[in-house]
């Protein structure tokens, strides 16, 4: 039962049944629908009474998170400063919900527990995305801008693409560590790939060979001391390589990955939010409260006119926060995000239950979605509650992990 509610409240964080109840509507749109608001409330519930029934362990769990728990507090503490506090008031309350559901999985579960509860979730988005792609093009596919391209249950390819990666890696993460169910979680990340593939999502493509890549490293490193050092090494020089290639020959990435200098107009919005910040870069303008806006003075109203167009979020996991809660805040972010990784990396090296083989590829994939997506600290989002999760259970101690 618990196993049951827990992919309940992954697949209501997905947002993957929002954009088929709001047909041609935009993602816009949804954050302000009431109805879609609380359609996110049994999922909530859910999460909390699963933190009910583990009280102790999620407790114990929160003590282990520090700076996770710094983190909230900036952020609600945001609420005096916005500049549109009873936005701000309700979105901290669905942030810190979406953050406890991430807690409450990590102190739940082992670590084959959560990647097999992670890998259900993404199965049953795979399998629903997959039909409605088939059977039903009016919802799977898209039809105006990029006519052709799957996009599943969501509005657009990129989501389905973005999605269907982290799927990939979570699956074959399972795959490992259920070897009883190996080929049903190879087989959904097979599904998976594939449906990156026909969303003709690029960026998502090299999530997906980045998390292979991932995957492969932790199969070597793990076959012994001599293993590890060479592919260590051998990882090292191949990631210093591609950094200056990145440096030096930025058109060739970019026509790889199909876009131009600007990112689709990313590096616009950076520009444009960038001059915000330098308003109130200490304390920004109170979390949420800046992207629906409505102040013809306001920030949201200086970054429409200086990047041309209207955005959503600025398109960047780093200025999101900055602009939602000022320097303080991003400078937790920052520092939680570094702890993880190392964590991430000891986990691959010496984690005797095989913790590294979920943690390392999906924060392979999480680190290159931050550049161009607001994917950190956000509310009602299955890539923040994943974070979470993963950053949690990194920190608990072996004798946690094998409870």
């Amino acid at each position: 039962a618990v196993f049951a509610l827990a992919v309940f409240v992954l697949l209501t964080f997905s947002q993957a049944f929002v954009a088929p109840l709001m047909g041609e509507a935009t993602a816009a749109d949804a954050a302000k629908s009431g109805l879609i608001r609380s359609l996110y409330f049994p999922a909530y519930a859910a999460a909390l009474a699963i933190v009910a029934l583990n009280l102790g362990p999620t407790l114990q769990a929160l003590l282990r998170a520090p700076l996770l728990v710094l983190l909230v507090g900036v952020v609600a503490a945001s609420i005096t400063w916005s500049i549109a506090p009873d936005q701000t008031a309700r979105r901290v309350v669905a942030l810190g919900l979406t953050t406890l559901a991430g807690v409450m999985l990590a102190a739940r579960f082992s670590w084959r527990g959560l990647v097999e509860a992670l890998a259900a979730a993404f199965a049953v988005l795979a399998v629903l995305s997959f039909l409605a792609g088939l059977f039903l093009p009016d919802i799977g596919r898209m039809e105006n801008i990029f006519p052709g391209s799957w996009r599943g249950l969501w509005f657009e390819k990129n989501a389905l693409g973005g999605n269907m990666a982290i799927g990939f890696a979570v699956c074959a993460a399972a795959a490992v560590l259920s070897p009883r169910r190996r080929r049903l979680w190879q087989a959904c990340a097979g599904l998976c790939l594939a449906l990156v593939l026909l969303s003709t999502s690029k960026t998502s493509l090299v999530c997906v060979v980045l998390a292979a890549g991932a995957l492969s490293f932790t199969a070597l490193v793990r076959q012994g001391p001599a293993w590890g050092v060479a592919t260590t090494w051998t990882a090292a020089v191949g990631a210093g390589l591609l950094a200056l290639g990145a440096l030096f020959a930025a058109d060739v990435f970019f026509e790889l990955l199909g876009k131009d200098a600007t990112l689709t107009g990313r590096t616009e919005i950076w520009t444009a939010a960038l001059r915000q910040v330098g308003e109130r870069p200490w304390t920004g303008f109170g979390y949420g409260a800046v992207w629906e806006n409505e102040d013809p003075w306001g920030p949201l109203q200086w970054i429409t006119r200086d990047a041309g167009f209207k955005a959503e979020h600025a398109h960047n996991a780093w200025l999101d926060p900055w602009l939602n809660f000022g320097l303080a805040g991003l400078a937790i972010w920052v520092l939680w995000f570094a702890e993880t990784w190392a964590r991430a990396l000891i986990a691959v090296y010496r984690d005797p239950e095989g913790g590294g083989w979920l943690a390392f590829p999906f924060l392979c994939v999480y680190s290159l979605m931050s550049l161009t997506e607001s994917v950190a600290v956000t509310y009602n989002d299955l890539r923040w509650v994943l974070f979470v999760a993963v950053a949690v259970k990194l920190a608990a101690p072996r004798a946690a992990l094998r409870r």
